[in-house]
């Protein structure tokens, strides 16, 4: 039996069980002084019996006898610190109310937890997972270090709770979907194309299915579409978080690509709505840096529109091959995969069936140029200034000016009206940006149906 099947009857035991050592571990964690991190501070593991009656340390509840460790606490905290996550800001998000559990369990069966305030996700992972995380932990200290800005998972936290013989490893994770913004596609790409990288019938009759690869080549052909400026962000982001993995031997990691249609949205007049129930009890300056997609790609967000979607939620600016305007919500996850022995069969085995260079498992290398090639030529295509035919350039000089419209929502593209050269979205106003998306938008019908769009090789 798994061992997330032991508390798959009493979810809210694990829970409050979680909940209780989180509390008491945290609580502790801030009576220590602050310092350096140190080698054996990685090896660290804190261990507390909860018994049922309570104990001079511990108080009594009614989730029965149960061993917490934590693990790592000193070098966690770092983490936390790194990214502006003050103790008893964490303490409240993951214990002040009851975590929200995920409909979509992982492949692996693993549970997956959300606070209610959307800052975190906990997930169950093996035992092979959360020690490969242990010895991953100094590596992951020297490039958090040297770069803050990644599309990599941040990890803040690695517990266990252990009951009646069975024992829970949870890790503590950024969430990367907001749940105050309706995702109206998402993906979990690899770079693979084998036939089985599509989504079940199953999976399809869920009511937030995830995609996979042959899906969007199939639904997205002309990817997503990104302005120069953040396509050249995310692709620098991928590469260099490749390479990391790679260092590492970490392979059959995926992007998690989340879409929300801002135009389909404000058709079907839900984007008001899904904002009004954005979490508001915390200032904005108080929440963890580099959460968003558009911080982790380094990507200036001084040139963001100012609808509220984007200022709150990070999501990229992007658009589809129909010109529709897009946010996209993107991070790597499943990285705790090494390429092990058992790796090698299984990519030898899969090999002999399909074509070897199409299958999810490979060498780390492989894996990653592959990933890399995938996402910035297929996935993320990088949108093309759209030349001004002559008559229209004739009559916007005669203008002299762009005139105000009533288009709505921030362009991804701005021109002047007399010159091929465009205009740096912080020297226009917002109002500004809405005529020359409007002008666009009628380029882009006389002469092409589509975006221009440029796969860079």
């Amino acid at each position: 039996m798994s061992p997330f099947s032991f508390f798959s009857c009493n979810q809210s035991a694990l829970k409050s069980a979680l909940q209780l050592g989180i509390t008491h571990t945290v609580g502790s964690l801030s009576q220590k002084p602050e310092r350096d991190v140190l080698l054996q501070d990685f090896e660290v593991v804190e261990t507390i019996l909860f018994p049922t009656r309570g104990s001079n340390m511990t108080p009594a509840h009614d989730y029965g006898d149960f061993k917490f460790k934590t693990y790592a606490p000193t070098a966690f905290r770092y983490f936390r610190d790194l990214f502006g996550i003050r103790l008893d800001d964490y303490m409240y998000s993951l214990c002040n109310e009851p975590l929200i559990e995920l409909p979509n369990s992982g492949a692996s069966g693993s549970l997956f937890y959300r606070t209610s305030d959307d800052d975190y996700i906990i997930k169950t992972v093996q035992h092979k997972e959360a020690e490969f995380l242990q010895k991953l932990l100094p590596g992951y200290y020297m490039n958090l270090h040297q770069n803050k800005r990644t599309l990599l998972p941040k990890f803040y936290g690695l517990y266990s709770v252990q009951a009646a013989g069975k024992k829970i490893r949870i890790v503590v994770m950024n969430n990367l979907l907001p749940s105050a913004v309706q995702m109206h596609l998402k993906f979990d790409l690899k770079g693979s194309t084998y036939n089985g990288r599509q989504a079940s019938a199953k999976e399809r009759g869920k009511d937030f299915p995830t995609y996979k690869d042959l899906d969007f080549l199939q639904d997205m052909p002309d990817g997503l579409l990104l302005g120069e400026n953040k396509y050249n962000a995310v692709c620098k982001t991928i590469q260099r978080d490749c390479l990391v993995l790679q260092s590492f031997s970490i392979m059959d990691y995926s992007l998690l690509v989340g879409i929300h249609n801002v135009d389909q949205a404000y058709m079907d007049q839900q984007s008001a709505v899904a904002m009004e129930g954005m979490d508001q009890r915390r200032p904005q300056s108080q929440r963890s840096l580099y959460r968003t997609a558009m911080e982790a790609i380094q990507a200036d967000t001084a040139s963001v529109g100012s609808q509220d979607t984007e200022d709150k939620t990070g999501g990229i600016p992007a658009r589809n091959s129909k010109g529709e305007r897009l946010l996209v919500y993107i991070g790597i996850i499943d990285i705790l995969q090494s390429y092990r022995f058992e790796k090698q069969l299984l990519h030898l085995w899969k090999s002999l069936i399909h074509n070897g260079e199409t299958v999810s498992i490979h060498r780390p290398d492989f894996y990653a140029e592959r990933f890399r090639k995938f996402m910035c030529n297929t996935v993320f295509r990088k949108i093309l200034h759209i030349k001004t035919s002559r008559s229209r350039k004739h009559k916007a000089g005669a203008r002299g000016h762009l005139k105000k419209t009533g288009s709505s929502g921030p362009p991804l593209l701005t021109h002047t009206s007399s010159s091929q050269n465009p205009v740096p979205q912080h020297e226009i106003s917002p109002e500004t940006r809405e005529d020359t998306d409007r002008d666009n938008a009628v380029n882009r019908n006389e002469e092409s149906p589509h975006p221009s769009i440029h796969p860079v090789a």
